[in-house]
């Protein structure tokens, strides 16, 4: 469904007062989505896994510079198809719950979103209230503003959102930081609901351990690169059948694996 084929990404910074430079943030991305599937991207902060969803979505400030080759459905996906699809076929679960409007309410944040991917304008209200409820929200939760919802609560909503776009792809950029175990599987879960669904799921952490359960596949990046991309059933035992060592090293230093540290590779280069 979605193919990213040597992805490269700059952005400019300023040496000084008057002189433009840019800085390479992505390189050499390369990776594929399936429908039915969750991929995870898996990396520390500065990766530059949010990047790759915002470049993904064509929701990247200008300026930049983007090259490489990304196809959705067999089309490429340009900047123009990037914008016609969005809300539609392609959806992102944003990192941040400052994505929600703080001055209204759940149920008419999904009727919005109901409201762009096509629906009936007299269907939208009615379509809200399923997609929350399938969420486990109820009545209360559906009324509430965001600063009243829990984060579980909040995640779910924007998970609701995404689900009536009928999007085709949906990118969950960190979906469970800062939630306690529950709401974390409730989340995750949805996800992977989703992916049951026939829809593929771009599933975006710093989180490896709890990606594993509902992944098919998972790339680890490391600055900017995508290091190794593997079937999650490579990630058990001491991690033996990974290529690199660094996605080794990831694998064996989670709590579950005795918080191993083997010699690591040396970082590749980012400009």
């Amino acid at each position: 469904m979605l193919e990213i084929d040597d992805l490269a990404l700059q952005l400019p910074y300023y040496a000084n007062w008057w002189r433009r430079q840019w800085a390479e943030v992505l390189c050499n991305v390369s990776l594929e989505v399936h429908p039915g599937e969750v991929h995870a991207v898996i990396g520390a902060s500065g990766a530059g896994k949010s990047l790759l969803a915002h470049a993904l979505m064509g929701l990247l400030p200008a300026p930049y510079r983007q090259t490489g080759r990304l196809t959705f459905q067999g089309q490429p996906l340009t900047a123009a198809r990037q914008r016609r699809l969005r809300g539609r076929e392609l959806a992102l679960i944003p990192q941040s719950l400052s994505a929600l409007d703080p001055l209204v309410r759940s149920q008419r944040q999904v009727s919005w979103a109901a409201k762009r991917a096509g629906h009936a304008a007299a269907r939208v209200q009615h379509t809200a209230r399923q997609a929350l409820a399938h969420y486990q929200l109820d009545e209360r939760a559906q009324q509430a503003f965001p600063h009243q919802l829990s984060g579980g609560m909040a995640r779910r909503v924007l998970t609701a959102m995404a689900h009536v776009s009928s999007a085709q792809l949906i990118i969950a950029d960190e979906p469970s930081v800062g939630l306690d175990p529950q709401q974390r599987d409730r989340v995750l879960n949805a996800l992977a609901a989703l992916a049951r669904e026939g829809k593929a799921v771009l599933l975006i952490s710093h989180d490896l351990r709890h990606a594993l359960p509902i992944a098919r596949r998972v790339t680890i990046m490391r600055q900017g690169r995508c290091v190794e991309t593997a079937p999650a059933a490579a990630f058990e035992g001491d991690g033996h059948t990974l290529t690199t060592r660094y996605a080794q090293a990831l694998w064996r230093a989670l709590p579950d694996n005795h918080f191993s540290h083997p010699e690591t590779q040396p970082a590749p280069h980012v400009a």
